[in-house]
């Protein structure tokens, strides 16, 4: 019964770094394409900050994620300012916000190309 407990408990494991490793690289990719550096993704906070960048919103808005409520909404305009960034749609824009696991995958792994901050952004 052991023995079984632990090949399932390793198999997950397994499957657990397996996705891991599979968003790491979207996310790494999905920096290199926007011109920021793609281990940024691994160090918290500056990802959060490279984020900000990609939106073309000023680096200060890290800080807004801290504040309850506020980082909702932030993350909100962050993620459809990104979505504009890879010239996609407020709806993809809401997926990346809703649904990021899947939809920066899409981003990093796919065809989108970088066409720089939207220009009607606000700082």
């Amino acid at each position: 019964m052991g023995a079984l407990v632990a090949g399932i408990a390793g198999l997950f494991l397994l499957v657990v770094i397996a996705v891991f490793l599979f968003y790491l690289i979207a996310g790494w990719r999905l920096f290199s394409k926007a011109g920021v550096p793609g281990w940024g993704v691994t160090i918290p906070i500056y990802n959060i900050y490279l984020w900000c960048k990609i939106a073309g919103r000023p680096g200060w808005w890290v800080l807004l994620f801290i504040v309850p409520v506020v980082n909702v909404i932030v993350h909100l305009i962050v993620s459809l300012d990104v979505a504009k960034s890879f010239a996609r749609s407020d709806a993809f824009g809401v997926g990346l916000w809703l649904l990021g696991f899947i939809f920066v995958p899409i981003l990093g792994y796919g065809a989108s190309t970088y066409v720089g901050p939207h220009p009607t952004r606000l700082s």
